[in-house]
């Protein structure tokens, strides 16, 4: 596959997952049959005095700790009965700390753990949320065995212990992993990522590499598919299923008369997203180019979480507003199926650490009920005009010409696209076929991805030339 375009963006190397390598340092020699009964502050006479917790590494601005991989190795085990912790050390040096509670609750034996399913099995009602710990044993050279007050007994394998550290720098690594939160902002610079079609289609790498592009910086061109309607529905087979919406599994984006859509017409498409009038709008997008018009037609975007950074610093008030005010969006019409819809979204949503998640904003379905004080409205209208400002700064914005056969791929949570007017001729009318996907199946189809081709380890392919 070629991504010709991903090592621009830091997209290439060694720098696309940064979560899952070996935390470091050299492997210990196993201590076998190492254990500890439950005496508080026990630790085998050759380990010295009891070790303490680990200081707070905070959280990195750039990229997390990576997550240990294959072979970790314990140098010590500890029962800290008075806070009901496990301390274990481990032969980097490194410690970590896990609570009683959580360490019998996520017991793994096929007494607790529905092994097919991977699902839990042990029931709350039958947890003892304030359980002790009568002895824990280093089993051989990769488990760590513990046995509880009422005899059961747990194993834990090592690396699967060690990737659910408590720290503060493990959690924020495995939460990269999982999620892949980082993102690459850009602005009238970018150089929009693009990949072959088919080769996405075929080939597992091709399609990680798409997909984690997909996340990282939010759009992806993809070249080379059939002109003809169906390609986007083949597309979403790659990652599961499409989501279906009041206008169909897929919808054809034409100049039509009486348009129960304003991009169902031939004029300019100010900057949105798509859907804020559903509490839950589509993650993803994508559009495939069947005709282009003969004149006009440019699609534009812009990055939303960029732009609500750039709000954040330059209008802290606005950014406030914004984000903590709820707006009323509303959509109604036949298309698929007669629909009325109503909705209540922040223009910018932020996460409970004050990250920007999602950016809901539509001005054609800005609904004129707004459920505001009277002296928060001209506030409101201050700072969506300052933000809506920001993103038409020329500096901001990327403006393209899809072509037949092309298809743009991106995050509707963060892009907000736009289209330029267009005028089509009898012989050649402008054609987008359209389709929603949800993040939850993008991100599952990205990490079974991820695990078939082998970048668990954080690994990532090579740039291209």
């Amino acid at each position: 596959m070629s991504l010709s375009t991903l090592a621009r963006y830091g997209l290439s190397g060694r720098g696309l997952l940064g979560a899952a390598r070996a935390l470091g340092g050299p492997p210990a020699r196993p201590l076998g049959s190492l254990s500890c009964r439950r005496r508080p502050g026990q630790w085998p006479a050759r380990t010295g005095p009891r070790p303490t917790a680990p200081p707070s590494r905070g959280h990195p601005t750039a990229r997390p700790a990576p997550l240990p991989g294959a072979g970790c190795q314990v140098s010590a085990l500890g029962a800290r009965d008075e806070e009901r912790l496990l301390e274990v050390v481990w032969g980097d040096g490194e410690r970590s700390l896990y609570p009683y509670t959580w360490l019998r609750d996520n017991c793994q034996c096929p007494a607790c753990t529905l092994q097919s399913a991977r699902a839990r099995s042990l029931l709350l009602s039958q947890l003892d949320v304030h359980t002790g710990l009568t002895e824990v044993a280093l089993a051989g050279d990769n488990q760590v065995s513990i046995l509880w007050p009422d005899h059961h007994v747990s194993r834990f394998e090592l690396q699967w212990l060690r990737r659910r550290c408590f720290s503060p720098a493990a959690r924020q690594a495995m939460q990269e992993e999982l999620f892949i939160n980082e993102r690459r902002h850009w602005d009238s610079g970018l150089l929009i990522p693009s990949a072959s079609f088919e080769e996405v289609l075929t080939d597992d790498k091709a399609a990680l590499d798409w997909l984690l592009a997909l996340r990282r910086v939010g759009v992806v061109y993809l070249r080379g598919a059939p002109s003809e309607r169906g390609q986007v529905a083949r597309l979403s087979e790659r990652i599961g299923f499409l989501r279906m919406t009041f206008y169909g599994p897929t919808w054809q984006v034409q100049d039509k008369a009486m348009a129960v859509n304003v991009a169902y017409t031939a004029g300019d498409l100010s900057l949105h997203t798509d859907y804020p009038a559903l509490h839950y709008p589509p993650g993803v997008q994508f559009l495939h180019c069947i005709q282009q018009a003969e004149l006009g037609g440019e699609s534009q975007v812009v990055d939303g979480f960029h732009m609500a950074e750039v709000l954040r610093r330059e209008d802290p008030q606005a950014f406030q507003t914004l984000s903590s005010l709820r707006v009323d969006f509303s959509d109604m019409g036949e298309d698929y199926c007669d629909f009325r819809v109503h909705s209540k979204n922040h223009i910018i949503d932020v996460d409970c650490e004050g990250h920007v998640s999602r950016i809901n904003f539509n001005n054609a379905t800005r609904d004129s009920v707004l459920d505001l004080p009277l002296d928060q409205v001209q506030e409101f209208y201050r700072a969506l005009k300052a933000y809506v400002d920001i993103m038409n700064r020329p500096t901001n914005v990327v403006t393209y010409r899809m072509e037949p056969g092309d298809i743009v791929t991106f995050d509707n949570w963060r892009l907000l696209h736009g289209r330029q007017s267009y005028t089509s001729s009898s012989g050649k009318r402008r054609h987008l076929e359209g389709a929603y996907l949800d993040w939850d199946e993008v991100m599952s189809r990205l990490r079974i991805l991820r695990h078939a081709v082998g970048r668990e380890d954080g690994t990532e392919p090579p740039a291209s030339s």
